[in-house]
């Protein structure tokens, strides 16, 4: 005769059986989850319903496909970044600090900068207020419509390529890409002159400077030669 389980412990399996309902918000959490884990490759329908305790056939009452559920994830993420209210007097730091949290939260969850890549236009509607955000403050500066609208994408293209360049591991890990870096300084250090009289002359500058100073140079840049185009 089997002994029968305690009233306490019957309480705590049907408490651990009990499995959150199943939506939209779920799934893509889930995704991102699985995305800062283990990569963009593994999230998979397949794979973040095995994280939900399901099929993947029920995440399609919800999601169409894998691409559209790495673009509600890019969407999320982008729902990371704060915005500003546009003022004219401030649209050169607002707009750099704009560009600084694209980056930022692109690069803190690596893969999904390859989703921005590859999406024609983000269109969710975190990416919507980030859009209109980054508009209004180019507006209020005055500049043309013209010059607003292609300055967004540019913008938006620069945040996203250095994302990609900050989460890319190159297939090296992280001694081995300071060990090619060094190699490559030493290469071009041993490049004749005569040749390459630029390139050589120009070796401690060219490996000289941080990422970041880097990446706030040429975000300097832009801005600047958006300031030629405000009255």
């Amino acid at each position: 005769m089997s002994v029968p389980v305690p009233p306490w412990q019957q309480r705590a399996a049907r408490q651990r059986s009990v499995k959150q309902p199943l939506s939209l918000e779920l799934i893509v959490r889930t995704a991102l989850e699985l995305l800062d884990a283990e990569g963009l490759d593994a999230v998979s329908m397949r794979k973040v319903a095995q994280r939900l305790g399901t099929g993947a056939a029920s995440l399609y009452a919800h999601v169409r496909n894998k691409d559209e559920l790495h673009e509600l994830v890019l969407d999320l993420v982008i729902g990371e970044i704060a915005l500003p209210e546009p003022d004219p007097e401030k649209w050169q730091d607002q707009l750099k600090e704009l560009v600084r949290q694209q980056v930022a939260v692109l690069s803190a969850h690596p893969g999904i900068a390859q989703v921005v890549m590859r999406t024609p236009a983000p269109t969710g509607p975190n990416a919507l207020r980030v859009s209109e955000a980054m508009l209004a403050i180019l507006r209020s500066a005055g500049m043309p419509d013209r010059v607003v609208a292609f300055a967004v994408d540019v913008l938006a293209l620069y945040g996203t390529a250095v994302a990609l360049e900050r989460t890319a591991d190159f297939g090296l890990s992280d001694d081995e890409r300071r060990e090619r870096l060094a190699q490559v300084e030493q290469y071009f250090g041993a490049l004749p002159p005569e040749r390459f009289p630029t390139i050589t002359a120009l070796l401690p500058a060219l490996v000289s400077g941080s990422d970041d100073e880097r990446f706030e140079f040429g975000l300097d840049l832009l801005v600047r030669g958006l300031a030629a185009h405000a009255p």
